[in-house]
């Protein structure tokens, strides 16, 4: 490997003070205002519902859209009156916006070229990334001839050669279909595993957010509702979104003892001794559903629902109740047929006590 290949694989560059932002953009009645930080390393995932103000706080990050108010720093360096292209920043598009008519090579090179390499000095990095990406044999492919997941590859590559100090990538695996996905998500989490300066990733995808992320933010309506790490919000969800996200049963209420008492009236038996309002959270799984009401002493929770739907989900029906207490179950198909469950029917749930989980609102 010659000098110039080492430098082009190296990411190492100086130790800096990662990115340091508060994104404040009004767009008509619209209002985005939010706090991202990360340290260099770090992956941070960006999750909500449609219309949230992700992708605007992803096209700001990139200088794609101005700053109403607040402050973007990177490595300790303004960065909100710096153009875009001249920003350290590498961007992985949706659609990934390869340019057609150059081969896989020469769009690698394309962002060399931009920061002043010559034409083979430019060729001779972007040949080292797509060896990396595992794409040599593809260099002279144009993007119609290349695969879902080698386009995504080739666009990271591409967004990397810069060696960029901020890498946002906007939901780079929704193109592809479900088996590529799971091979380039494995892969993309070796790369950004070795990338040393901080990503920002937009996803719709949980699975995505908690394979990929170090550090999840979650926003609705422009702002955030709740940051942490993946097996924290897994474990503590705060609103609907995201208990519906992580797939979680999620109530709020106020805490006497083991006792919540919900709004609706319905109270639900916890193994956690609480005082105030709180979370209550368990997963479908945790639901027991009977077409009798159960006899004997029992401690579980016990609840009269009726069926209002039910779908296939993975390899079991997840069953929508409503009811005393509106939530969803995930039954077993050979359960749901011996219950012989129809929209409408009356039914028992029940939940043990030390399957569910309250936590402090």
């Amino acid at each position: 490997m010659t000098h110039t290949e080492k430098n082009a694989v190296d990411l190492a560059t100086p130790t800096g003070d990662g990115l340091d932002s508060r994104l404040v953009v009004e767009r008509g009645s619209f209002r985005l205002d939010v706090a991202l930080t990360a340290a260099p390393g770090d992956v941070v995932a960006l999750l909500g519902p449609n219309g949230a103000g992700k992708t605007t706080a992803l096209r700001a990050l990139a200088g794609l859209v101005p700053l109403s108010g607040g402050h973007l720093r990177l490595d300790g360096a303004q960065l909100d009156r710096t153009p875009p292209e001249s920003r350290p920043v590498g961007v992985v598009f949706q659609d990934y916006l390869l340019f057609p008519h150059l081969t896989a090579l020469d769009n690698v090179a394309f962002g060399p070229r931009c920061h002043g390499a010559t034409k083979a000095q430019a060729r001779a990095q972007a040949a080292v990334w797509l060896e990396r990406m595992g794409l040599a044999a593809h260099a002279g492919a144009k993007p119609r001839r290349l695969s879902g997941g080698q386009a995504q590859r080739v666009a990271l590559a591409r967004a990397l050669a810069t060696n960029p100090r901020l890498l946002l990538l906007d939901e780079p695996l929704a193109a592809l279909d479900a088996r590529t996905r799971l091979d380039i998500r494995a892969q993309l989490r070796r790369h950004l595993a070795d990338f040393e300066a901080v990503a920002v990733l937009v996803t719709h995808d949980p699975l995505d957010a908690m394979v990929l992320a170090d550090h999840l933010v979650v926003i609705e309506d422009g702002h955030i509702v709740q940051e942490g790490t993946p097996a924290h919000i897994a474990r503590h969800p705060r609103t609907d979104y995201i208990a519906h996200l992580v797939g979680l049963n999620l109530y709020r209420g106020e805490a006497e003892g083991h006792t919540v008492r919900l709004d609706g009236g319905a109270g639900i038996t916890t193994e956690e001794d609480l005082t105030g309002p709180v979370f209550v959270a368990f997963p479908p799984s945790a639901v027991t559903v009977h077409r009798a009401r159960p006899t004997g002493a029992s401690a579980r929770n016990l609840w009269r629902c009726e069926v209002a739907g039910m779908e296939t989900h993975s390899d079991q029906i997840r069953v929508a109740l409503t009811g005393d207490l509106p939530l969803t179950a995930d039954l077993t198909t050979i359960a749901a047929a011996e219950l012989d469950l129809r929209a409408g029917a009356t039914v028992w749930a029940t939940v043990k006590a030390t399957q569910t989980h309250a936590y402090p609102a």
